[in-house]
């Protein structure tokens, strides 16, 4: 793994990304945006409502289902000083499900904005949910890293946290659209397909899918299924070392379904996920395999992918053994869903096991879903990318797509 590693030097992973090509708003039509198309060396540009004629009638495709939730809690001290909470994920009660259903208190990991302004006191914004007014209050428990622990209580408490983040927060637009997030935002910063609520940034592959693409792709016989994982802040933290170990890598929680594991492996070699999000959640079930085939008593808590377990791990096993290995742990266990987390770091190196093809916005330079890329398509990625900045394609979360096959 040192190896691989020292060889990394994130410098070769910047490019120069004109302020005036991030894309602040989306195309007003999802399927209007624009497609850039990389198959066999060649790089043709299309709008993405045409995706299907790229995509091979055997073709798997996986989503992330994953819904954006209101994660940005804005409180006003009397002082007038303003203090931004940015909730991470549940802690207490520590699942997504039971945190949102909460009528009682519930503590979350948040990223505090404006912190040396915030002492000891408690935080008190209002609200109103369906014409009632409310108030949210705010209390600061313990340091967790760089984050903190968070106690949220309501009053009158007869909503649920869900409720109370829906009508309170705002929608957590990454740093780099640099505006106030809008009502819009609540409906575009969502895929079409967004079901179970989490992450705190969009699975921004996904927004480019309309009902008319959904069906196209349904009418060409094109397969579909849905896993889930919530999306961290993490995913806008930037590579601040040229030594890529130290990069610490966030944990992110992924549900898959049994039936969806089955699927998997029925149509091996015909994968193509939709974004990032997706390819990780992928490749960690490879991995988790291959730790349940080595430990198949291993405990719930032992579901997690390690940051960097793909390039310590030496024992290769192949993609039908790792994944029967999942599902017959899952069937002894009784279980439907698997629920576990991933830390994974895909950089240049990294051998796929799961995916044929990539749907994928264009990112910010010298970031880790940049080297994912460059995992993927090796040193193409350059040339890509200068073709998509000198066609006039839009980068980052609001921006245009591309379809990347090996």
């Amino acid at each position: 793994m040192k190896e691989l590693l020292r060889n990394i030097n994130i410098d070769d992973y910047n490019y120069n990304l004109p302020e005036e090509r991030i894309a602040q708003y989306p195309v007003e039509e999802r399927d209007k945006s624009r497609l850039l198309v990389y198959r066999k060396g060649e790089i043709s540009g299309d709008i993405f409502r045409n995706i299907t004629d790229y995509l091979s009638p055997d073709t798997l495709l996986v989503f992330n289902n994953t819904r954006v939730i209101r994660a940005r809690l804005l409180f006003t001290k009397a002082s007038g000083a303003g203090i931004e909470i940015f909730c991470l994920e549940p802690l207490s009660p520590a699942d997504y499900e039971r945190s949102f259903r909460s009528a009682s208190p519930v503590e979350w990991k948040c990223i505090i904005g404006n912190l040396k302004k915030w002492k000891r006191e408690i935080l008190i914004t209002r609200f109103t949910c369906r014409g009632k007014p409310y108030e949210l209050a705010a209390r600061k428990l313990s340091q967790e890293g760089e984050a903190w622990r968070i106690n949220f209580s309501w009053a009158p408490a007869d909503i649920s946290f869900g409720e109370v983040i829906e009508s309170a927060g705002h929608i957590p637009l990454p740093p780099y659209i640099k505006r106030h997030d809008e009502d819009e935002d609540y409906k575009r910063y969502q895929t079409v397909y967004s079901r179970i609520e989490g992450s705190v940034a969009a699975p921004t592959a996904g927004l480019h899918f309309t009902e008319v693409v959904l069906r196209n792709i349904l009418n060409k016989g094109i397969r579909c299924v849905d896993i889930t994982l919530h999306v961290g802040a993490g995913t806008f933290q930037p590579v601040r070392s040229n030594d890529i170990s130290m990069h610490e890598m966030h944990s992110e929680y992924f549900l898959i379904s049994r039936d969806t594991i089955q699927t998997l492996l029925e149509n091996k070699g015909r994968i193509v996920a939709v974004g990032t999000t997706s390819v990780r959640t992928l490749e960690s079930l490879y991995w988790l395999g291959v730790k349940i085939s080595r430990n198949p008593s291993v405990t719930d808590s032992g579901l997690t992918t390690g940051q960097w377990e793909p390039y310590e791990n030496g024992e290769k096993i192949s993609v039908e053994e790792s994944i029967e290995s999942l599902l017959n742990f899952m069937k002894t266990r009784q279980k439907e869903i698997l629920q576990a987390s991933t830390r994974i770091m895909i950089v240049p190196g990294y051998e796929f096991r799961m995916i044929n093809g990539l749907i994928t916005n264009f990112h910010q330079p010298g970031s880790t879903l940049l080297l994912l890329v460059s995992a993927w398509t090796g040193s193409e990625w350059r040339r890509i990318y200068s073709f998509a900045l000198e066609n006039g394609f839009r980068f980052l979360s609001y921006g245009d797509c591309s379809l990347l096959f090996r």
